[in-house]
């Protein structure tokens, strides 16, 4: 409901617009031809203050200033509702009596909780989704902030609030339990993040709700305006949120590509040392903020107590000749394995076409190939792979593995976890096939690259045979993996 002091103003946008609002708890969006109008409610809540005039004005000046660059020309201005002789106008002189954001209309349809509803995430779109969230991030300066205090803050404040949306206080003291415990456990875990620059002023909000589609791309806009602090924190805490959002609305495959194809383009692999609290803390933000509404929160309480719960980890290697389909065994297996949300998948191609500077479709020449090259990208991979593992999140290992220097360093890399090295056996006239079709694909290997590897023989040696025909299914099987 819009508070009386407002309806005034909020007739008049509605006159303009010739719809009633879509309101939320803090907002309500009026919605015309090709605009909307987004005034905020002068409300007070346990995590903002609307009720002056100048609070409006400063978050609607502050919203503007942090949207407008991730979606050109989405957010069109600020502008006042003011009051003269002839009553209230949007804009003009005259007493100013409360701020509207002005915004492009984006089609219902085109936002992605909408679409996730009706299934529309396609494998494209979510890498398009995860490229944007890490140019985000990878343009953010490096702040500073105390981890350890800021995340016992953000607990104590989402029990607080769980508590005040009716969820069950057994359930509530259970899950800040464990969320403190991990963050005393942990903490100079999330220290040394900060030391490693992970602190940023990111989004805040990044859920599927804000984060639509514009000029044909999936942006993100409406990022948390009114409270510096619950937006600086880590990133990794910043991107769980959407994360959490795709594990529990469309399924682990989604939440599993989106985090694996971010690892990629940006590089730290360390964040899944941080998902267990990340990810259970956006679930029970999302459980009390449905409670509140009077929506259904058992699920969201349940996957928050599930997040926080340890998982033994394990590191598979998946190795095999070009064409052998290790990247494709290895994206299905990810999503079964370990904890939320599947497994970390290191991928030698994307570790080489980031160390060049490249994108993970743009093809290298010879100098990103040579025993120098290779050495480096394998010494990565391992030096990526041990703390995450390490940390208790399982990993896959995606590489050719055809020297036995490469697979003596990632099974070293397993450290006390369970290691399993398989080696996908495909057929030589398979393996052309897939070579001289593969288009837009991470591996720059041709049939020259394919006809070296067949020469040099090598095979699976001591790691387990498997047929790469077989699929993921075949390596849950031969692994052992059972309740799945």
């Amino acid at each position: 409901m819009i508070p009386a002091e407002q309806a005034e103003a909020a007739a008049l946008l509605q006159r303009l617009t010739g719809a009633a609002p879509v309101e939320t708890h803090i907002s309500a969006v009026f919605l015309g031809d090709g605009e909307a109008l987004k005034l905020r409610k002068a409300v007070r809540l346990g995590f903002l203050d609307f009720t002056t005039l100048a609070e409006r004005q400063r978050t609607a000046r502050r919203e503007f200033a942090l949207n407008a660059g991730a979606a050109p020309g989405m957010y069109r201005d600020v502008v006042p509702v003011t009051r003269g002789a002839d009553g209230v106008r949007l804009g003009g002189t005259g007493e100013v009596v409360d701020w509207v954001v002005r915004m492009a209309r984006v089609p219902a349809g085109d936002f992605l909780d909408e679409m996730a509803a009706r299934g529309a995430l396609t494998p494209g779109l979510l890498r398009e989704l995860a490229d944007a969230v890490a140019a985000l991030h990878l343009g953010l300066p490096r702040l500073s902030r105390d981890l350890p205090a800021a995340f016992r803050a953000i607990t104590q404040g989402n029990a607080r609030s769980a508590l005040a949306a009716g969820l069950d206080p057994a359930a509530v003291a259970q899950w800040q339990a464990a969320c403190l415990g991990w963050i005393d456990g942990h903490a100079d875990w999330l220290r040394q993040r900060e030391a490693d620059g992970f602190v940023r002023r990111g989004h805040g909000d990044l859920h599927l709700g804000n984060l639509c589609l514009w000029q044909g791309h999936p942006v993100p806009f409406d990022a948390l305006e009114f409270d510096e602090d619950l937006a600086t924190l880590d990133v990794g805490y910043d991107l769980a949120f959407l994360l959490m959002d795709l594990d529990v609305r469309v399924g682990r495959t989604a939440a599993n590509a989106v985090m694996n194809r971010y690892v990629a383009r940006t590089g730290d692999a360390g964040l899944v040392g941080g998902l267990p609290l990340f990810l259970s803390q956006r679930a029970m933000v999302r459980a009390h903020v449905q409670a509140a509404r009077g929506l259904p929160a058992d699920d969201y309480v349940r996957h928050a107590g599930a997040y926080i719960a340890p998982s033994p980890p394990m590191l598979v290697a998946i190795g095999g000749l070009p064409g052998s389909g290790k990247s494709t065994v290895a994206r299905q297996l990810a999503p079964l394995l370990g904890a939320a949300p599947g497994a970390l998948v290191l991928r030698s191609d994307e570790i080489r076409k980031r160390q060049h500077g490249a994108t993970p479709e743009t093809r290298l020449g010879p100098q990103a190939y040579t025993p120098a090259a290779s050495a480096r990208v394998f010494a990565e991979l391992a030096d990526a792979a041990r703390p995450a593992v390490a940390s208790g999140h399982s990993v896959i290992a995606d590489a050719t593995f055809m020297a036995a220097t490469h697979r003596s360093l990632i099974h070293d890399a397993a450290g006390s976890a369970l290691f399993h090295g398989i080696w996908l056996d495909v057929p030589e006239d398979v393996l052309r096939q897939r070579v001289a079709a593969r288009t837009g694909d991470a591996s720059d290997a041709d049939l020259a690259v394919l006809d070296r590897a067949l020469q040099a023989g090598a095979g699976a040696g001591d790691w387990r045979l498997v047929p790469g025909s077989d699929g993921a299914a075949a390596l849950v099987a031969v692994m052992g993996i059972t309740g799945l």
